[in-house]
């Protein structure tokens, strides 16, 4: 617009519409309208406006060339006197309340944790904040005049609490007390964050986020691949409603939370958005190998390895009901929606096996997340007996005698945090953040805790210095410096007398403390993203009284930190000071540093940081910079050497240490910086490290991967590098510098690596198909194809072979089948059973168990699976061994109609007779009919008990939500042969079910377990090597002696087909 005057010599703005064409447009232009109102409120300056319009506007080729609306400035009515009604009292002389000069408010304001909130600030809610008073020392303050007509509203307000706001009640008295407690402010934290969903064209959805903080969150903002949903078009607030779909929707949605505390952002959900007639899942099965038995080696792939297909368990479009929820009532999953049986050749018998030819939509499989483990002390592996674990505030359960614990994770959980209390206060608090895996089952989690330090008596009266440093030949890294009279009760009273001062200090430069970590390191930006932090060292502090009885707070503490230990430089200007909050395992920021020169106990002047803080509810600290430069790391886990992407593991722990290292030598780190964990799914893990692109050995990083309590191996650096084996191609492996851990020393455990963080270089084509990813590139890390570069770790395959007619990986409980030939027919409730076979002999044996429908109409005769297991020799006692065999539990098949008593043969290889079964399972046996026959004496056959038989009987049942844990612990309970124990030894004498006696085999005949060795590495991508009949060795089970060949037509697994 141009600026004039106006008539009344005011700035008057005119708003022109201009034309292309200069006309005389006056007479074509209507007269003024009147001035509209002032827009300002009394006294105040507004804005008034007057337009025309153009009337030649509808006659061709004539345009008008003036403005058609202006403005000018303009002052608001006069103010009236005060139009203020009081019903209590009068008005005040700014006419902004009601006063009553004969009523006075008294309050008192307190933190969290009961102390007082000294110096809170109480203000009036009127047009503007009027402040009436600050409280005391002791939160105590007192207002005359405040009207109890319960219409006035007070807001109390003080650094780093959120503002509380609190109506003063109506009351006849005079004299009113009112009590108002201040929670730490702090960003919002979302704990639900919307679903994958998929749905169809022209359908709805309906996706959900939900936040809490301090202050509460006000708002939520909704994005859609990184872009703003409108809000005034979607009218959403914290749940977004799309209805009438189109593809376009399809994509990744967020929400945003925030507060004036500031913004969390939630997890992405995936919208799958397919067409009207469109198939809901890819109906071809993807390929899955399973390994056969060690006698049934395919002549046709070469290899011992079938494909019987899998369906991967995406979200799919189901049955909707008309109702839009934040969870759908009902989850669809692609899975197997047709099965055929296929019958392999093996030597001397038929394997019948289930093949997946086709997938569909179907409900999806429930499951149970549970979350197990072991807290131990960090130093000598002390349990934590009796411990108290809490979520939040809220006691969740305890650990056991040995430290143990077990605990059910909500389906709706999306972050894990636990703290661990230890009621004699040997250990610090420890809060953790524990991945575990979101399509269910069990992640076991070893907790490791620090060991309070001995607390120190200080006076409160004198000046206190507490070194942060555990290194003795190296100078602390901070100091902790309390001024004089600075302690005080939880009632706001100054303390004087002695304190018991315990300040246990985390030191990064001690490596092995890395796993000691308190959560995981990250801090949310005001963004409301997360972002790593990288430590300079983490303190608890702990202060009591003489007696410690009673805890004490302290203010006006300052943290000296010397800059000299602070050896990358651009980190000493981003230093600040972090509390951690135990609810959401986040770190929130204290406070910053400044640079101080000062001499400080030494000659030589030095550089120092230093920040103030208080000590009050919050208990853990950290000196902690953020790092922007990060990356991820894709780890594959697997069950063997053979690497197939059909033998990956999920629910392995993978562990990663950031490494600052001395320059110029990459394997002598002088620093940690950062300790992670995450659990591999069904494509590996993406773990996040901090990395460099300038310099690839700015950073280092040392990986390490756990099961169960058991650590996986890595692969060997040593005599030299093999990038195949590794799953990294040169050159990039030798910029990354991988190292076994037992590369210099081969007496060192196999079970880690390092290498150097180098960041891909973009210009480089090797470096940008992984193992590392830039940080922004996750979902390509997530996605990456198997023959993509990767790390990898391996379990050491024991003498064990477990072979399922209906396919099933234990560690994806998703991949259960609805099945009556299934293993596990509830995929809820695992239930394992194991018997105790004891051999007399020289050798150890490998015990087979075949396992058949026994009684159910819809299995009789037909084959559950097999289990190889070999025994283990007894140390104390010579020609002896035993083995733990397991067998397919009697009980109801998946549809829950009715019982099968599943008929079990136990057959040792080799020349083997049995001497006795155990009397009470005998006569168990027999008074359960039907009872099996029993005519061949080289083995055994019966009705497996539908009862939980135990120790007494030779008989070990567990069950637990998760396969593998189940019969971890009935294994654990067979070594020992108790029902409540548990051993990694084998009691060969103890709760034995079943004893056979074997002599010594020939030279020629193997182990099952070696001769598959010898013949079994052989994989689908290792062709060429012989079958076991050309290699002139004779696997188990194939060459039997003289003596017993005669029986051989009763064991259908030799030489018999299968019903």
């Amino acid at each position: 617009g141009t600026r004039s005057s106006s008539r009344r010599g005011d700035p008057t703005f005119t708003y022109v519409r201009r034309s292309p064409l200069v006309q005389d447009s006056k007479r074509f232009l209507s007269p003024w309208s009147k001035w509209s109102e002032c827009s300002a409120e009394c006294g105040q300056t507004g804005v008034q406006k007057r337009t025309r319009s153009c009337l030649a506007e509808r006659r061709w080729g004539v345009h008008c060339n003036e403005a058609t609306e202006e403005g000018r400035l303009c002052i608001g009515h006069v103010c009236s006197a005060c139009n203020i009604t009081c019903p209590m009292g009068h008005v005040n002389a700014d006419c902004d309340t009601c006063m009553c000069e004969d009523a006075t408010l008294h309050g008192k304001v307190s933190l969290e944790d009961g102390s007082p909130a000294a110096d809170a600030r109480v203000y009036l809610q009127t047009k503007k904040l009027k402040l009436l008073t600050v409280a005391d020392n002791r939160g105590m303050f007192r207002i005359p005049g405040v009207c109890p007509d319960g219409k006035n509203t007070l807001k109390i307000k003080k650094a780093k609490y959120a503002t509380a706001t609190v109506t003063v009640p109506e009351s006849n008295r005079r004299n009113l007390a009112i009590q108002v407690q201040l929670h730490r402010s702090g960003k919002p934290y979302v704990f639900r964050s919307p679903e994958d969903k998929a749905r169809r064209e022209g359908q709805s959805v309906s996706l959900c986020c939900d936040a809490r903080g301090s202050p509460a969150p006000d708002r939520y903002l909704w994005y859609h691949n990184g872009s703003l949903l409108d809000p005034s078009l979607y009218k959403y607030k914290n749940n977004l409603i799309l209805k009438n779909l189109k593809r376009e929707q399809s994509g990744e949605y967020f929400c945003k939370a925030s507060s004036a505390g500031g913004s969390a952002k939630s997890q992405v959900a995936k919208l799958a958005v397919i067409g009207r007639q469109e198939a809901a899942c890819d109906s071809q099965p993807q390929s899955h190998l399973i390994r056969l038995p060690h006698d049934c080696f395919q002549k046709a792939t070469n290899s011992f390895y079938y494909d019987v297909g899998k369906c991967p368990a995406k979200t799919c479009v189901g049955k909707l009901d008309k109702g839009l929820r934040c969870k759908d009532n009902v989850s669809y999953c692609c899975g197997v929606s047709r099965m055929e049986t296929r019958d392999i050749s093996c030597d001397g018998y038929t394997l019948p096996t289930k093949v997946i030819v086709e997938c569909g939509c179907k409900i999806c499989t429930e499951t149970k997340i549970m979350v197990r483990g072991r807290a131990t002390a960090a130093d000598n592996g002390e349990p934590l007996r009796f411990g108290h674990i809490y979520m939040g505030n809220k006691r969740v359960s305890m650990t056991g005698y040995k430290g143990t614990f077990s605990i059910h994770v909500p389906a709706d959980m999306e972050r894990l945090v636990l703290t661990f209390v230890d009621r004699l206060q040997k250990f610090v608090n420890t809060t953790k953040v524990l991945p575990f895996k979101e399509n269910g089952g069990a992640v076991f989690h070893e907790i490791k805790l620090l060991r309070k330090k001995a607390p120190v008596t200080l006076e409160s009266t004198e000046t206190n210095v507490i070194s942060l440093g555990e290194m003795e030949e190296d100078d602390p890294i901070a100091e902790l410096e309390i001024p004089p009279n600075a302690f005080y009760r939880k009632n706001g009273e100054v303390y004087n007398g002695k304190v018991k001062a315990s300040v246990t200090f985390l030191d990064p430069r001690n490596i092995s403390t890395a796993p000691v970590t308190q959560s995981d390191l990250n801090f949310v930006d005001e963004e409301g993203d997360v972002f790593p932090l990288r430590t300079y060292g983490m303190f608890s502090v702990d202060f009591t009284d003489e007696r410690g009885t009673e805890s004490l707070n302290a203010e006006e503490v300052k943290v000296h930190l010397d800059a000299a230990q602070v050896k990358m430089p651009e980190h000493v200007q981003e230093m600040k000071l972090w509390s951690l909050n135990p609810e959401t395992g986040l770190w929130e920021e204290e406070g910053d540093f400044n640079i101080e020169k000062s001499t400080r106990r030494k000659r030589e002047e030095r550089t120092f940081l230093v920040g103030n803080m208080e000590i009050k509810e919050r208990r853990l600290f950290n000196l902690d910079v953020p790092e922007s430069r990060r990356c991820y790391v894709k780890i594959r886990a697997y069950r063997s050497e053979r690497f197939l992407p059909s033998e990956q593991i999920q629910g392995v722990v993978i562990s990663i240490i950031n490494m600052e290292p001395e320059p110029g030598f990459s394997s002598n780190p002088r620093a940690w910086g950062r300790f992670d964990s995450v659990v591999t799914g069904p494509n590996g893990a993406c773990v996040p490290a901090f990395c460099d692109e300038q310099n690839p050995e700015a950073y280092g990083a040392y990986i390490l991967a756990s099961m169960g309590g058991e650590e996986l191996e890595a692969v060997p650096s040593a005599p030299k590098l093999n990038p195949v084996a590794i799953g990294v191609p040169q050159p990039y492996l030798n910029k990354l510098n991988y190292r076994r851990t037992d590369h210099e020393d081969s007496n060192i455990k196999k079970t880690a690596f390092s290498i150097n963080m180098a960041k891909p270089s973009p210009n480089s084509p090797e470096e940008n198909n992984g193992p590392i990813y830039a940080y922004e590139n996750l979902s390509e890390c997530e996605e990456a194809p198997h023959s993509a570069a990767h790390f990898r770790f391996y379990r050491i395959e024991g003498d064990r072979y477990d072979y399922n007619t209906v396919p099933f990986s234990e560690d994806d409980l998703m991949s259960w089948t609805d099945d009556y030939l299934a293993w596990w027919p509830k995929p809820m409730e695992f239930r394992a059973c194991y018997i105790k076979v004891k051999i007399n002999g020289p050798q150890e044996v490998n015990v087979r168990s075949r396992n058949m429908g026994g009684t159910h109409p819809r299995t009789i005769g037909k084959l559950y699976g097999i289990r190889d297991v070999r025994s283990i020799r007894d140390p104390q006692q010579r020609d002896v061994s035993a083995a733990c065999l397991e067998f397919k539990c009697s009980g109801m098949l998946f549809d829950q109609d009715r019982v099968d008593r599943t008929l079990v043969k136990v057959i040792p290889q080799g020349n083997c007779r049995r001497v006795s079964v155990n009397s009470m399972l005998h006569e168990y046996l027999v008074n359960h009919l039907p009872m099996a026959t029993n005519n061949d004496t080289s083995e055994y056959t019966m009705l497996a008990p539908l009862d939980p038989l135990g120790h007494n009987y030779g008989i070990y049942t567990v069950t637990d939500q998760d396969p593998r844990i189940a019969k971890e612990i009935a294994l654990g309970r067979c070594f020992d042969g108790t029902s409540d124990g548990t051993s990694r030894t084998m009691k060969s004498d103890v709760g034995v079910g079943l004893t056979f006696t074997c002599s010594e085999r020939s030279p020629r005949e193997q182990s099952i377990f070696q001769s598959q060795r010898n013949l079994g590495q052989q994989s689908p991508r290792d062709p060429g090597q012989q079958s076991p009949r050309d290699s002139g060795e004779s696997p188990a089970y194939r060459k039997l002696p003289a003596s017993r060949q005669n029986n051989q037509a009763r064991i259908p697994m030799r030489d018999q087909r299968p019903t």
